[in-house]
């Protein structure tokens, strides 16, 4: 295994530019399409995204590298908004904004009485398990995108996905020097030339759109309906945000709770919410994506995910760049996606492995399966117009669990 790179190196910038599109293309499937399901512009959430990173790197010392992306948790939620006469956009975003108040709220919890509690809730039984129902439960998206789940199979979209996945693979396994540290760049570009090449690329989008063009801003209102409406998802996305930290922490191989906190996480993250709303962009959370390819690259340096942040920022200027951006076919997203979340599942079980759990204790491995079996059945519940599922619902059963086990000191 190579040598990682820290989270505080600092790379050339020949070397920097291409680990950092490699960060932006893996997570751009994923956050351009809440903005297309909600129909709004993707560009102020490429603009928002990449200013909300810079801000969270900042509040969090540099010390974490994660990119933060729009939020699929809201896309239920946000689209009874829109929906609901009387409401609208205007009225989600004011939904939005209140979520991230109360994100700074846990914020200002958490640094009263500590992160401890995390641990005291969730063993490393079902911390392990809960990094695992990650990767797990997003494995049907990344099977979907590629064609492998359809009713009627098309060679074509599976045949381009497999060869992204192939090509990723292998520069994975057997590439050395720089091209070992950018297999997923290598991967999607070389799909996506594939894609071209069978004729899956459509570059209309791009000869209609402008060289230059400026991110459409939307002015929030806040409406009661509109707020008990999306609130109760902020439920979700803190159980996925402290998830996503816990992995980040294991792949990184720092306990980033401690430090520089899970409080400056949580108030980094939910600043940049609150600015976003106000600006008329969509919520965005930690992105598993990213992650994703910190553990493959080995790749850990923050400058690294500021740089994929500013080339958001400057994505969402560039008309045409971004329209060529958004003609990467699903296919390509999904053969990648199926390597970068199988990664996130493997690294929950070598969390497990490395905790050296007792599973001759029955509360252990009841605390495991449970949280593996809800989060990858597809069991949902669902609170007015907030539904729990994946992660978040296995993450919920994790607490649940542990807490009652910890009760009786059967762990």
């Amino acid at each position: 295994m190579r040598e990682a790179i820290q989270v505080d190196q600092k790379l050339p910038l020949l070397q920097a530019l291409p680990l950092s599109l490699q960060h932006l293309f893996a997570m751009f499937g994923a956050n351009v399409l809440v903005p297309v399901l909600l129909h709004i512009d993707p560009a102020i959430v490429l603009l928002f995204n990449g200013i909300g990173t810079l801000l969270y790197i900042l509040i969090t010392k540099k010390k974490i590298p994660v990119y933060l992306g729009a939020s699929s948790a809201f896309i239920a939620c946000g689209l009874a908004v829109i929906n609901t006469p009387n409401l609208g956009y205007p009225a989600a975003l004011g939904g939005f904004i209140t979520v991230g108040i109360a994100f700074v709220f846990v914020s200002a919890v958490i640094s009263k009485v500590g992160y401890r509690w995390v641990y005291a809730i969730l063993p490393p039984a079902s911390i392990g398990a809960v990094i695992a129902v990650i990767g797990l439960a997003l494995g049907p998206i990344a099977a979907r995108m590629s064609g492998l789940t359809a009713e009627v199979m098309d060679p074509v979209t599976i045949s381009i996905a497999l060869v992204t996945l192939a090509v990723t693979v292998f520069g994975y396994v057997f590439f050395k020097g720089f091209l070992s540290i950018i297999p997923i760049l290598v991967g999607i570009v070389s799909g996506y030339l594939f894609a071209v090449c069978m004729g899956q690329v459509d570059f209309t989008l791009v000869k209609e759109a402008p060289w230059f063009s400026f991110p459409e801003f939307t002015t929030p209102v806040f409406k009661p309906d509109a707020i008990a409406i999306i609130l109760p998802v902020a439920l979700v996305c803190i159980a996925e945000h402290i998830g996503d930290l816990i992995v980040v922490s294991s792949v990184v191989g720092k306990d980033l709770l401690k430090d520089p906190g899970l409080h400056r996480s949580f108030f980094g993250n939910g600043l940049s919410v609150i600015l976003s709303g106000f600006c008329g962009s969509t919520p965005n959370t930690t992105y598993s994506e990213n992650v994703s390819v910190l553990a493959i690259t080995r790749i850990f340096s923050v400058y690294v995910i500021a740089g994929a942040a500013l080339l958001s920022i400057l994505l969402s200027f560039l008309g045409k760049f971004s329209a060529l951006i958004r003609t990467i076919p699903d296919s390509v997203i999904g053969g990648v996606s199926l390597l970068l979340f199988g990664v996130i599942a493997t690294s929950g079980i070598r969390t497990l492995m490395e905790q050296k759990i007792d599973y001759n204790k029955p509360a252990n491995l009841v605390l495991t399966s449970i949280v593996l079996i809800i989060g990858v059945s597809g069991a949902k519940i669902s609170i007015g117009t907030a539904t729990f599922e994946g992660m978040a619902l296995a993450a919920i059963f994790a607490v649940i669990l542990g807490g009652v086990f910890k009760l009786f000191k059967k762990i």
